[in-house]
């Protein structure tokens, strides 16, 4: 592939260098603004290599220029604290790494399997015409905005196009041709005769999916999307030849065509459509019995395509519930999804049954009834077709008319999906017609049993379905204000628990441990917590380590480049957010102390060459900020030297040199003792104040960011209330009374040895999964609780507790999480009982009634991030084995076989009083209440 020279000189042959980075960057955010501002249906973006745009966002973020200007960075030797390299202005264009070299047909194609952010990025149309005015290069890659859903609209760059095989039946030639989804029949007729050579109205164009005829799309202005023509599949096209169609391709067996529904994919806003297919080629037949009159015949007359069903009767010795689900294009996920759901007794023996009566066509948080048909339809052919794989192409495309997000051929998370699923079809079989409005009442110190019973009542008086009778449970939360102590106390419904994976992997800390108030030595501690824990845990630890009092408080901070970069705040924050290069200080103060309102920052810079004009000497940062809190509603000069003469105050070098030090502390008469020496007095040289006025140290005040400074005079008057930086220039005077060395060689976190030990996470049981899930937690920073009695909002802790558990119990394992800082997948091997998992020690509801389980399918993931493969294990309740579901493969698996790393959700139905394990259940899908 052939790429556009990168033009760095312009006609006149002078250097195109049109910007500085700043000013690169400001263009190109503000046209991107503008572009977010004006998104509509047909825009185009471009497809950029992230690898490309990322040297440039480099290149254009680079700090060097913003605060050339500033006042303290105008010192030649601060420039050493913007020594990071200087990145250079990157090269042309090159999409290259993300392009297919060796495209069929005349468009370039991206590589299968790319992901956004990772492979590339999506750039407006005026931001690609500005870059590529700069930087020349390419190819370029432009992607139509479309609207997906009939819902929820959603609007999506389509970057992967449809991608069609078409067979000519004259000679049997293939050819591959690429159409936006949105794409019209007439349109794909214009293409392929175009390509071919013939008139259109001598041609004709079949669905070919799987290499048999199904319909005969008419030219007409239905779009593909709408056919339900799948990435990668087949189309047959025959030309009519003395007023015949020549073809060397035939009818599938039947003779008849199959169902085609419509189909709407997309993932959300602004996003991917399309991608790779895992098509396995296996064929298709829809094969099953429909009794007259059942809702499902119903539904398929009431659909608005045409449809014509093939119902072959079961072989002899074919088992239901045995068939496989085809690929269509890395929908592993909702085939493990699906092959759960449907082996789940409640949901078999109801849909199995005319439920026709239950659709609720009026609910408008339902699909119509859309969904729940589709999906019955779906159960149907799969416990009738014997072993034969089903493509489940109608169903798809109805969930992605209703769930755009789960369209295109993208992985996505199977649990995501089942969520939705039972969400959806709660909706569509809800028989609340006209669901009533309920105010709810606060517990106000009611007995539990009362208000639990109160919100079941209400959440049953507007939602009554199958899904409620079977999936629902309910829990107890409970809020308690961090400031007011108001209690807060509600029940509410769940379909599913989602538990965390708690690590056994420990982590070792050094946080070192700085008093806010002069009474001791910076101490650096270590201590060892488990990996995955958050702020609250490190704090905690740390406060055992120190000897923490019950009137005192530590803060956290990070410190880089001898500032506090920021304040570690958020208790709920996870400890990886702190990496083991970070230099972590902890404050210490008395509780009294930290409730005053002005926080004092105290820098430090060496004062290279005394002169009389101290802004002239040559300084450079060093140290570790102090910080205090100041109590005064009026500050002077004065207080503020006070305040750095208290805070500094163990760092004499006659209490260094003289005083027994335990645990940080300053020995009491320390001073006194070595003031009985012979020695220079080191505390009139401290608290000297000179007959002109002066203060004892130089100290400057520094704007918010820092940047600038002045000098503060003995009366100067200096608001409160707010935090106050300040630079105190360390001179030869300085360093005679005070020992610096505490202040210096910050330790990192953790500096990793030669002789450093990896630990390894073991496996956990499920009860451990579950035990994290109720534990008490503090709220989020974005997840805050308003508080009635504060009038509030307030970071308040929470605490979980089962109350009633249903007949279905769907426990989903937190395998993947997501952070600013980092994105992973657990692997570590939970171990969960296939029979007899008693959760009785867990329900706080004591009415008696046991709460035994019993497993019966699980969902499966393999591999990481961004990919992978869905599987499932199902068991045959009637049979009492299990099966392993892997798209179109089915085979028995041994049950000693089914407990793996990869278990992703579980589920789990009740063993009612008396019931044999594994003993099917003939009645009762309505919840033990």
């Amino acid at each position: 592939m052939t790429i556009a020279d990168s033009g760095f000189m312009m006609e006149n042959g002078a250097s195109c260098l049109p910007h500085t980075p700043e000013e690169e960057k400001r263009i190109i955010d503000e046209l991107a603004r503008k572009s977010e501002a004006n998104v509509k249906e047909g825009n185009l973006f471009y497809v950029v290599s992230n690898r490309w745009y990322s040297s440039w966002k480099k290149y254009v973020e680079q700090g060097t220029g913003e605060h050339l200007n500033d006042e303290w960075y105008s010192e030649p030797q601060q420039m050493d604290l913007l020594s990071s390299k200087i990145v250079a202005r990157p090269g042309p264009i090159d999409n290259s790494d993300i392009v297919v070299n060796e495209s069929e047909g005349t468009d370039l194609q991206l590589h299968r399997m790319l992901v956004e952010e990772r492979d590339y990025v999506l750039v407006s149309q005026e931001v690609w015409e500005k870059l590529s005015d700069w930087y020349k290069g390419g190819p370029a890659l432009p992607r139509k905005l479309i609207s997906q859903g009939d819902v929820h609209k959603n609007l999506m760059v389509e970057v992967y196009p449809l991608c069609l095989k078409f067979f000519d039946s004259r000679d049997n030639s293939q050819t591959v041709i690429w159409l936006s989804k949105k794409a019209s029949v007439q349109e794909l007729y214009e293409k392929v005769c175009t390509l071919r050579g013939i008139e259109q109205q001598k041609a004709c164009i079949w669905d070919y999916f799987n290499m048999q005829k199904h319909t005969l799309l008419g030219a007409s202005n239905q779009t593909l999307e709408q056919l339900n023509l799948q990435m990668d599949q087949e189309i047959l096209l025959e030309v009519q030849v003395d007023g015949n169609h020549s073809s060397q391709f035939s009818m599938d067996s039947t003779g008849n065509e199959l169902a085609l529904v419509p189909i709407e994919p997309s993932r959300s806003s602004m996003t991917i459509a399309g991608g790779p297919t895992l098509s396995n080629g296996h064929s298709m037949d829809y094969s099953y019995n429909l009794p007259q009159g059942s809702a499902l015949s119903s539904s398929a007359s009431a659909d608005t395509d045409d449809k014509c069903y093939v119902y072959n009767p079961m072989k002899k010795g074919d088992r239901g519930g045995l068939a496989g689900l085809q690929n269509l294009g890395n929908t592993c996920f909702m085939n493990s999804s699906i092959q759960c759901l449907v082996h789940t007794p409640p949901l078999v023996e109801y849909f199995l049954q005319d439920y026709s009566d239950e659709i609720n066509t009026e609910n408008p948080l339902g699909m119509h009834g859309e969904l729940a048909l589709a999906f019955g339809e779906l159960l149907r052919k799969l416990w009738s077709s014997g072993r034969t794989t089903i493509a489940p192409r109608a169903f798809k495309g109805k969930l992605a008319r209703f769930a755009p997000q789960f369209s295109g051929y993208n992985q996505h998370d199977s649990q995501e999906l089942l969520a939705f699923l039972l969400d959806g079809l709660h909706e569509d079989l809800n028989r609340v017609k006209n669901k009533p409005y309920i105010e709810t009442k606060d517990s106000d110190g009611r007995p539990d049993e009362e208000v639990a019973d109160e919100c079941w009542k209400n959440h049953r008086a507007r939602n009554d379905s199958l899904i409620v009778d079977v999936c629902q449970g309910q829990y107890k939360s409970t809020l308690v204000c961090p400031v007011c102590s108001k209690i807060s106390i509600t029940f509410d419904p769940f379909m599913y628990l989602s538990l965390p994976l708690p690590s056994t992997v420990t982590r070792s800390m050094t946080v070192t441990v700085v008093y806010g108030d002069g009474r001791g030595l910076p101490m650096p501690y270590t201590v060892t917590l488990i990996k995955d824990r958050c702020i609250k845990d490190l704090l905690d630890a740390l406060g055992t380590a120190c000897c923490l009092k019950s009137d005192e408080s530590l803060m956290l901070a990070e410190v880089y480049e001898h500032r506090i970069y920021k304040y570690l705040d958020n208790l709920s924050e996870p400890l990886s957010s702190i990496k083991n290069d970070d230099r972590i200080v902890a404050y210490r103060y008395s509780k009294e102390e930290a409730a005053f309102k002005t926080r004092l920052e105290i820098i430090y810079r060496w004062q290279e060459k005394s002169t009389s004009d101290s802004l002239k000497g040559q300084r450079k940062l060093f140290g570790t900020p102090l910080v205090a809190y100041l109590g005064e509603d009026k500050l002077s000069g004065v207080d503020i030297d006070r305040a750095v003469s208290r805070i500094l105050s163990p760092l004499k070098r006659a209490v260094k040199l003289n005083s027994i030090k335990e645990n940080g502390l300053v020995s009491e008469g320390i001073d006194e003792a070595s003031n009985s020496h012979n020695s220079r007095p080191m505390d009139n040289i401290e608290l000297e104040e000179t007959s002109s006025g002066e203060l004892s140290f130089h100290l400057f005040l520094a704007d918010e960011r820092g940047s600038s400074c002045k000098p503060i005079e003995k009366y100067m008057s200096i608001s409160s209330g707010k935090p106050i930086k300040i630079f105190l220039d360390w001179t030869n005077q300085e360093d005679e009374v005070y020992d610096a060395c505490y202040l210096k060689d910050l330790p990192e976190v953790h500096k990793n040895g030669f002789t450093a030990k990896k630990t390894r996470q073991e496996a956990i049981s499920l009860f451990t999964c579950l035990e994290a899930f109720l534990k008490e937690e503090p709220l989020g920073p974005d997840d805050m609780w308003y508080c009635p009695k504060c009038k509030e909002h307030r970071q308040a802790t929470k605490k979980l507790d089962l109350w009633m558990l249903p007949e279905v119990l769907v426990f989903h394992l937190k395998r993947f999480s997501y952070s600013r800082y980092s994105k992973n997948k657990l692997d570590t091997l939970v171990t969960f009982p296939i029979h007899n998992l008693d959760l009785s020690q867990y329900v706080m509801n004591k009415d008696g009634k046991p709460h035994l389980y019993e497993l019966y399918a699980i969902s499966n993931h393999y591999g990481g991030l961004g990919g992978g493969h869905y599987t499932a294990y199902a068991k045959l309740i009637d049979e009492n084995r299990w099966y392993h579901f892997d798209d179109s493969h089915v085979s028995p698996v041994n049950e000693t076989d089914i407990k793996t790393s990869a278990a992703y959700v579980l589920f789990y139905r009740r063993v009612k009083s008396g019931q044999k394990i594994g003993e099917a259940e003939s009645s009762g899908t309505h919840m033990e209440s």
